[in-house]
């Protein structure tokens, strides 16, 4: 897709220009790293720029529209129809690490419809986009998911709940049953990198409880139009009700869904 569509191309010019301050700003957290007092302030005020950064210019491209944003939350629109959904640093802890595994993601929702998807690396400058019924796309080169059928061939992303989240003995008993059965499990600790990971065929499939709806909401777009699959826990279709979601090809979804039912079910 070598043109995009006046959204996409919105989402996009957002998403780099803020990509801007953040590279800066990683660049000095890594100096930070030695410091006494940490860059856990420094962090979060990079966030919230990067955040800023976005909404002025989402706002300027489509006035009207309503945004649901990590750190500012719900903004209504004039525009009941249409919403963005952005998380400006998904891999916070990363980012104030030094590590470079972290995203800006970007959904636009039409009539309830998630509509289109960016999730951006700033770092490895590899730019995940879809469009419903246009395909997805890595730095403008088609994206499938990947086409492996069976769980011993397949590599798992997931997230593991850290102190102050919920749900420690469930990831547990999830992850004692999945580990048994794949090839390996990684944690990159960005939710919407491990779906543009599964999108573009690097991860066979991925599974996390506890989410928010920044966190997925661009990635799903990405699978669906990779030829993936994407459904809650219990394999209904509300990830950003229930917070919860497995995704993959038509047959790793399914098999790893099962699975993980399967876990919870009593001896």
């Amino acid at each position: 897709m070598s043109r995009h569509t006046p959204s996409m191309s919105v989402m996009v010019a957002a998403a780099r220009k803020a990509a801007r301050g953040l590279q800066r700003d990683f660049g000095e957290v890594e100096n930070l790293q030695v410091s006494l007092k940490g860059p856990a302030n420094f962090v979060t005020a990079a966030d919230r720029k990067a955040e800023k950064t976005i909404f002025e210019e989402l706002s300027k491209a489509r006035p009207g529209y309503g945004f649901l944003m990590e750190e500012a939350g719900v903004v209504e629109g004039a525009d009941k129809s249409h919403r963005w959904i952005i998380d400006p640093l998904d891999g916070t802890t990363n980012f104030l690490h030094g590590i470079p595994m972290f995203s800006i993601s970007i959904a636009l929702e039409r009539e309830g419809q998630l509509v289109a998807g960016l999730v951006y690396n700033p770092i490895s400058d590899e730019m995940f986009i879809g469009e419903k019924g246009q395909g997805a796309f890595l730095n403008d080169r088609r994206i499938r998911v990947s086409a492996r059928r069976e769980l011993p061939q397949a590599v798992v992303a997931t997230g593991i709940p850290h102190i102050g989240r919920p749900d420690h003995p469930r990831f547990m008993t999830e992850l004692g049953a999945v580990m048994n059965e794949v090839a390996g499990v990684r944690r990159m600790g960005s939710a919407a990198l491990d779906l543009a990971y599964v999108a573009a065929g690097r991860f066979d499939a991925y599974w996390e409880a506890n989410l928010s709806a920044w966190d997925i909401a661009a990635g799903i777009v990405l699978v669906r139009e990779a030829g993936g699959f994407v459904a809650d826990l219990a394999g209904r279709d509300d990830m950003i009700g229930t917070g919860g979601i497995v995704a993959g090809n038509d047959m790793l979804s399914r098999k790893l869904g099962d699975l993980l039912k399967k876990a919870h079910k009593p001896a």
